[in-house]
């Protein structure tokens, strides 16, 4: 269905994790991701050729606006990475999580090993560097993962970042098996407990972003929230069309 622009194809977690084509790409769209796929091609075309989720409660109510007899719930990465290890550790497959920062990465393994006993997770975190990367840690990933051949990968190198990573790689996913490829930015330092993530009705109202910039005041997440505010203005101009 189209929204502000770009196709949204996944309602539930069921329409996740069922899929004909492996691997898969999952895209959850907040706000950031719906106003940067309106003027980056590249993304918008990632968001529309593969699998997609609303995530966000401000995109979640304005398309409750436009699909009011729509059932649809907020797919976040956040939510993901338990709802998703779950099923891996129930049905044998195993989870890896690349990126993010080193103890966050690290620490989001052992919180996962603790609440799933029976998961099979191991988990790398490059050093940061722009996209696209180095040989060398291009290779650094390529062998971690051809070591762990995951059933379902993590990607939590950013919004933009990890979506281009994911397609320039993905006939090496296939090879290895992989049946679905999530990216989750910043879920990694949530899931590890390094940043508390915002109490449930301040979700609700949608003010988790705002929550997030006073746990971690820095002017990249100043920018971000602002970016996401254009959210309204193409929400208005694609509605008009």
């Amino acid at each position: 269905m189209k929204f502000c622009g770009i196709d949204i194809n996944c309602h539930n977690l069921d329409d996740i994790l069922t899929s004909r084509n492996n691997p898969t790409i999952l895209v959850t769209v907040n706000a950031e991701a719906i106003v940067r796929a309106n003027t980056d091609a590249r993304l918008k075309r990632i968001i529309d050729n593969n699998k997609s989720s609303i995530d966000g409660q401000i995109p979640l109510w304005l398309f409750k606006m436009k699909y009011p007899g729509v059932l649809i719930n907020k797919i976040s990465g956040s939510d993901l990475i338990y709802s998703v290890s779950e099923y891996a550790s129930q049905n044998g497959l195993g989870v890896f999580l690349l990126g993010g920062k080193q103890d966050s990465n690290s620490g989001a393994i052992s919180r996962l090993r603790k609440l799933y006993p029976m998961l099979n997770i191991d988990g790398f975190s490059p050093d940061f560097h722009p996209y696209p990367f180095s040989n060398e840690i291009e290779n650094q990933i390529r062998n971690r993962l051809i070591s762990f051949r995951p059933d379902i990968l993590f990607v939590g190198f950013g919004m933009g970042k990890q979506e281009y990573w994911e397609e320039d790689n993905l006939e090496l996913l296939g090879e290895l098996g992989t049946r679905l490829i999530i990216g989750c930015g910043g879920s990694f330092e949530f899931a590890s407990g390094k940043i508390k993530r915002a109490p449930v009705f301040i979700q609700n109202v949608g003010l988790e972003s705002v929550w997030r910039l006073f746990k971690e005041f820095k002017w990249f997440r100043i920018k971000r929230l602002l970016i996401s505010f254009k959210i309204f203005y193409y929400y208005y101009q694609h509605i008009r069309q």
